[in-house]
C-alpha cells in the first residue's frame, strides 16, 4: 500500500499521517527527514544536497529525485510506504512515477485533504502568544479562560508571530494552492486521487482516509 498524502497548510496533514502510520505500521517518508537521514549518512546525494542548504540555495530536482529513490528502495518500504511533501511539482511527480517503476512499485492511492480556503485562514491566523511568558493560545479554538488574560501568568500583553499574519498566510495558501492544482490534475488523470473532507472531527477524517486505504 503505497500512498501519498496531500493538503494545504492547516488542513491537518501532520495528524492525518501520524493516524496512517500508527495504524498501518508504513513508513512515513517526509523530504525533510529524507534530507536529514541522506546528510547524517553522508550519501553522495546528502552531501551535495547539504552543500546547496548551506548556501542557502533550494536544493535541484535531481537530488531530491535522487535522494528519494534511495530511500524508496530501502527495505522498510517493501509493505508500503506513505510520502509526504513529495513530489511537490509536476517535475517531481513524473520523476517518481519512473522511480517507481524502476523499483518495481506504483502509487495507489493519493489522499488529499481538503479544508476551504476560509476555513484555513481561521484555523492559521487565530494563534496568539503571550509576550509575558510565551504561552500559546488560538483564539477560535483554545482561547484564554478570561479573555485578554494569559491563563498561565495572568499577563494581558499578547501578539501573533509574523508568519500567523493573515496577509502572510493568505500568500501562504495562494502559493501551495497554484502549486498543488497541476499535481491534483495529474494524479486525477492517473485515476487515484481521493478527496478528503478537512472540515470534520479529526476521527472522522480518519474514517474517510481508511475507507480509502481499504478500497
Amino acid at each position: 500500500m503505497n500512498l501519498i498524502l496531500m493538503g494545504l497548510p492547516g488542513a491537518g496533514k501532520g495528524t492525518q499521517a501520524e493516524q496512517i502510520v500508527d495504524t498501518y505500521k508504513i513508513p512515513h517518508i517526509s523530504t525533510g527527514d529524507m534530507f536529514r537521514a541522506a546528510i547524517k549518512n553522508e550519501t553522495a546525494l546528502g552531501l551535495e544536497a547539504k552543500a546547496y542548504m548551506d548556501k542557502g540555495n533550494l536544493v535541484p530536482d535531481e537530488v531530491t529525485n535522487g535522494i528519494v529513490k534511495e530511500r524508496l528502495a530501502e527495505a522498510d518500504t517493501d509493505n508500503g510506504f506513505l510520502l509526504d511533501g513529495f513530489p511537490r511539482t509536476l517535475n517531481q511527480a513524473e520523476a517518481l512515477e519512473q522511480i517507481l517503476t524502476e523499483l518495481g512499485k506504483k502509487i495507489d492511492a493519493v489522499i488529499n485533504i481538503h479544508v476551504d480556503k476560509d476555513i484555513l485562514m481561521e484555523r492559521l491566523t487565530g494563534r496568539i502568544i503571550c509576550r509575558t511568558c510565551g504561552a500559546t493560545y488560538h483564539k477560535v479554538f483554545n482561547p484564554p479562560t478570561v479573555a485578554g488574560t494569559c491563563d498561565r501568568c495572568g499577563g494581558h500583553d499578547f501578539y501573533q508571530r509574523e508568519d500567523d499574519k493573515p496577509e502572510t498566510v493568505e500568500n501562504r495558501i495562494n502559493v501551495n494552492l497554484e502549486l498543488t492544482q497541476p499535481l491534483l490534475d495529474f494524479y486525477e488523470a492517473r485515476q487515484v486521487l481521493n478527496t478528503v473532507k478537512g472540515d470534520q472531527d479529526i476521527q472522522d477524517v480518519f474514517k474517510e482516509v481508511q475507507a480509502i486505504i481499504a478500497k
